[in-house]
């Protein structure tokens, strides 16, 4: 479905099946409608550049958590393609509506939301939701549409005001990185809602079934069987099940805090462990899905006053990090507030913290913070309130840390050391340069580390025994040669950090951890099933299987591993062509103690070859044209970005 905001005009438009061919679904066929339709030129809030909401392919089919919705668009805050997700219910309710996507093009001159039921689609006025949170937005409509099952999708404060790290927030999921919400709200979009009732055909049926079954026993096991000898998060399957485990040693003592700036490695004590517990398990109601999953990754949150509300992950973590509070009760509290102001629970934190570095330094001022509370709670909820608000001094943070740092100036911008292509990181601080990480660190398209991590363990295991245990039963490796890699790599001494895994190795394995994302982004699988745990149910032996048995492709993984290839490289040209290049790809200095330049770069160069890359980090013409995508390579060199289709070192 495309719908032009400025005209009001809705068209439905087939599906290209060649384009099932060519990059499947959901952000494979994102990246290609981008490619085609916005030009390098185009900034985050030129009614040029689209928004789109993308189901994936196998959303919608008895495949469990098959239930992604990839948004799609050029970010305020990067400049670069962004495609936040979101899991929920949203993706399946537009396929059972006959849709694979909804493209928005233009802005709306009043603020509207969309409803879409089935082959009925209305454009209608929005101005009674003004203001309104992104929580409340979604029952309003619900309620004034009379229909209680309609999927919504909206944007609160945050993504009104344009706020760089403005998310859209949908039931129990958001999509929350680099500023969807902005770009929705840019162009006048309150809310997104649909209902379907259509039938989701399979070609193969009963062979898709034959497949699931072995998927399903496969997770009845791994239920029952958590893997030994990792951290807590890592030994089940599906998204980090931050709601159902209250020992959160791991994250509170290995996570920095603050502005990712300390490591409070003796933060869990007794006291803590009891009190935080406590508190968890009376703001917890529930355990509950996302569409068609077995697991239960997220909670009904009713604490204290604040009305009931859906949480899933760390962001019951990252504003009591942020502001170094101890008690797990503020998290808590906070987050239903920034929920409904609808802002990214990583990003905005960070952000926060940076202001209150910079007005402990003295660069901000009395001024800046007049009216503020003393108090570490009360200071970070002004500080939310005036950032979404764009107030005084949030108008300066709504544009987060790397923009507000150059702002400000005298100095602020030492303070901004925590982000990667001008986007918050992870907040983590660690010892010994990791090889693997520094490669996912700088590369990776999402700009944000769990959409490139997975499969591969965090760190070595101690003993040979442990990790010969480890590789006797690991189906899911694309090839046996990643069983020696694992064997040989000890957590100290020879074949250790940095130098173990080789570069070589270390570009094989973030390869892998590449194509499984890439899979899982264009099938619309959550990556907690697949490219993000250790031994998941869904993998590159059996991916091909179930994409074959669903549209009728006679798919191997040879094949699957070309189409997404293909869609990675475009999206990487994408981004080229809009002038990202290797001086953009640097973890933060201070990301780890113990850095080696001159070995980081030659673990950038060894990627890049093992890539088809040249030294700049873009797509040789010859590795885009054996993935047939030889217009790109013709626009590259037009532009002068590929020149001749040959590495640097080679001109």
């Amino acid at each position: 479905m495309e719908i032009d905001l400025a005209t009001g005009k809705i068209e439905r438009v087939e599906t290209d099946p060649n384009l099932l061919g060519q990059h499947l679904g959901g952000l494979g066929t994102n990246v290609k409608l981008m490619w085609d339709r916005v030009p390098p030129e185009t900034k985050a809030f030129d009614p040029e550049n689209l928004l789109i909401f993308s189901n994936g392919l196998l959303c919608g089919t008895p495949a469990f958590s098959m239930n992604r919705t990839v948004l799609s668009f050029v970010s305020p805050q990067s400049d670069l393609l962004a495609y936040p997700m979101m899991g929920g219910f949203w993706a399946t309710e537009l396929k059972f509506a006959g849709y694979d996507k909804v493209i928005f093009r233009n802005k709306s001159p009043k603020l509207v939301y969309i409803y879409i039921n089935n082959d009925k689609v209305e454009i209608r006025d929005a101005a009674h939701l003004k203001g309104k949170g992104a929580v409340e937005t979604q029952e309003l409509i619900r309620e004034e549409l009379k229909e209680p099952r309609a999927q919504v999708a909206a944007i609160g404060l945050a993504g009104e005001n344009r706020v760089f790290t403005a998310s859209i927030e949908q039931g129990r999921s958001s999509a929350s990185r680099l500023g969807g919400g902005a770009v929705m709200g840019d162009k006048n979009i309150k809310a997104v809602a649909v209902r379907g009732t259509k039938d989701v055909n399979l070609a193969r049926g009963a062979e898709f079934m034959a497949h699931m079954k072995d998927i399903t026993k496969y997770i009845h096991y791994r239920n029952n069987n958590p893997l030994p000898g990792v951290m807590t998060i890592l030994s089940g399957i599906g998204s980090p099940q931050e709601m159902k485990h209250t020992d959160e040693k791991w994250h509170t003592e290995s996570f920095a805090w603050g502005n990712a700036r300390k490591r409070r490695k003796d933060f869990w004590t007794k006291d803590i462990e009891k009190s935080w517990k406590e508190t968890q398990d009376n703001a917890i109601k529930r355990f509950v899905s996302c569409f068609n999953c077995p697991q239960q990754c997220g909670g009904l949150i009713t604490h204290g006053d604040v009305s009931s509300y859906m949480m899933k992950c760390f962001s019951k973590l990252t504003y009591l990090m942020g502001a170094y509070v101890d008690d797990l009760d503020f998290g808590f509290r906070i987050a239903k507030r920034a929920f409904e102001y609808g802002v990214d629970s990583f990003s905005t934190p960070q952000i926060l913290a940076f202001a209150v570095e910079l007005y402990e330094a003295g660069i901000l001022t009395d001024k800046d913070f007049e009216g503020c509370p003393t108090d570490k709670e009360g200071r970070f909820v002004w500080l939310l309130d005036r950032l979404v608000r764009r107030e005084g001094i949030g108008d300066v943070l709504a544009d987060g840390t790397y923009w507000a740092a150059r702002k400000i100036g005298n100095g602020a911008e030492a303070y901004d050391h925590n982000t990667v292509k001008k986007h918050e990181q992870m907040n983590i601080k660690l010892g010994m340069l990791d090889p693997l990480y520094y490669l996912m660190y700088a590369t990776n398209e999402k700009i944000s580390i769990t959409q490139i991590e997975g499969n591969w363990p965090q760190g070595a295991f101690p003993s040979r025994e442990d990790r010969e245990a480890f590789v006797a039963d690991w189906p899911q490796l694309p090839d046996d040669k990643f069983k020696q890699y694992f064997l040989d790599w000890n957590p100290r001494g020879e074949n250790s950090n940095p130098y173990y895994p080789t570069p070589q190795m270390c570009s094989e394995i973030v390869d892998w951890m590449e194509m499984l994302h890439n899979v899982d982004d264009a099938i619309g699988l959550c990556a907690g099933m697949g490219s993000f745990c250790l031994k998941p149910p869904y993998h590159i032996h059996n991916y091909p299987k179930l994409i074959s048995a669903a549209t009728g492709m006679d798919l191997d993984e040879e094949g699957l591993k070309k189409i997404v290839s293909r869609s990675r490289n475009l999206h990487r040209a994408f981004n080229n062509r809009r002038g990202m290049t290797r001086a953009d790809e640097k973890p933060p200095e201070d990301h780890w103690k113990h850095r080696f330049p001159e070995y980081e770069e030659q673990l950038l160069s060894t990627y890049y070859t093992y890539k088809g890359w040249n030294h700049d980090g873009v797509p040789t013409r010859e590795k885009l044209m054996e993935l047939d995508l030889g217009y790109v390579a013709d626009d590259l060199e037009k532009r002068g970005i590929l020149k001749d289709g040959q590495n640097k070192e080679d001109n």
